[in-house]
């Protein structure tokens, strides 16, 4: 945890899934290998093509800092065995399977094929789970959906109540509020009407358990990301964490 933090704090840099580099030298953390209980496993989808022209990858933002710094909130705040380092899921491996919780960065440019999404319904309907953050507005929650569709045909969406168990089987979480992204709190965007207002919404299995959780209108990863500035508000990034946290052992339970 001590090495993980140093090389938070140093701005160390990600050339490849899990690897670190300081100082000019590419090395893996002692338990890149080792088996836990729980990993940080980010998705990497296909960009859409009104998204992939620009250059930048949607999936990755605010990588590797925010999972490595939402790794230590776990492992401060849970008795979670958890792995030092992020790993990276291609949507076309079957990998896939072999990390039961899996984070989606900004399905609101995401392009899912019938195969892949064959492979997140089965990833889903093993036990998986899936948390999906940082869309916003009307346009990309229609670019999100329509991949949720492929992937749990039929499947209704839900807007969450705040007695659902999720919000409290670790933290009460009654006061979800908006946990915006950098780009609001520093004055560069400002909220659309249809982006004002936060939404927790979830997708179930037929028995009830939650197979995707869903963070509309929010940014919980920028939080994560930032939750070491003092320029980041803390109340949101508290409840970022205690968010993560949360999805994490009802991922692990359920």
């Amino acid at each position: 945890m001590m090495l993980a933090a140093a090389l938070l704090l140093m701005g160390a840099q990600l050339p490849q899934d899990g690897y670190i580099t300081m100082d000019g030298k590419t090395f893996a953390p002692e338990d890149l290998r080792e088996k836990a209980e729980w990993t940080f496993a980010r998705f990497h989808y296909d960009l859409g093509f009104q998204f992939g022209r620009y250059g930048f990858q949607r999936w990755a933002a605010d990588w590797p800092k925010a999972d490595r710094q939402f790794i230590l909130g776990v492992r401060r705040l849970s008795r979670v065995q958890t792995r030092s380092t992020e790993h990276i899921v291609d949507a076309n491996s079957d990998e896939l399977y072999e990390w039961p919780w899996i984070y989606v960065e900004d399905p609101g440019a995401w392009s899912i094929s019938e195969d892949q999404a064959a492979r997140l319904r089965e990833f889903l309907m093993r036990g998986g789970f899936m948390m999906i953050d940082d869309s916003h507005g009307d346009a990309e929650w229609q670019v999100a959906l329509a991949g949720l569709r492929m992937i749990l045909p039929g499947r209704p969406i839900e807007d969450l109540p705040d007695s659902d168990e999720i919000f409290h089987i670790a933290y009460d979480l009654d006061d979800r509020v908006q946990v915006p992204g950098t780009r609001y709190v520093w004055g560069r965007w400002s909220y659309t009407p249809d982006s004002a207002t936060p939404k927790w919404r979830a997708i179930r299995d037929a028995k009830g358990r939650i197979l995707v959780a869903i963070c509309h209108n929010s940014d919980v990863g920028d939080a994560w990301e930032w939750a070491d500035s003092s320029a980041y508000p803390e109340h949101p990034a508290s409840v970022a964490y205690r968010i993560g946290v949360n999805y994490i052992l009802y991922g692990m339970t359920h």
